[in-house]
């Protein structure tokens, strides 16, 4: 879980410094992003996978609300393409952790 949680940081990071003038530029996020990344890091420690999940895109439990997971989009489909130049063992093995089969949730009983 810390992985995913660097992970993302970095994502929203390089989102907020191109996107949002002198935040990025000076080590800090927006107000915007900075509530994002909250958001973000909160519903990462109450996935039901912890370390058994897979990426976001592929799990079969969408934990976001629907206006934050479109931020969220947005801000990924920025950065990935930029992790590979400015964290890349980050975006490798998130690449990885896309690959990985999403897990089952058993029914509690």
């Amino acid at each position: 879980m810390v992985r995913e949680s660097k992970t993302i940081q970095a994502m929203i990071k390089i989102y907020c410094r191109d996107h949002h003038g002198d935040y990025g530029t000076r080590g800090e996020l927006c107000p915007a992003c900075r509530e994002l990344l909250d958001y973000a890091e909160l519903r990462l420690n109450k996935c039901p996978f912890q370390e058994n999940k897979t990426t976001c895109a592929n799990c079969p439990v969408h934990c976001y609300k629907p206006s934050i997971r479109e931020k969220i989009k947005v801000a990924m489909r920025y950065a990935g393409p930029r992790m590979t130049y400015r964290h890349p063992v980050l975006a490798l093995f998130h690449l990885l952790d896309g690959r990985k089969k999403a897990a089952v949730l058993k029914a509690k009983t």
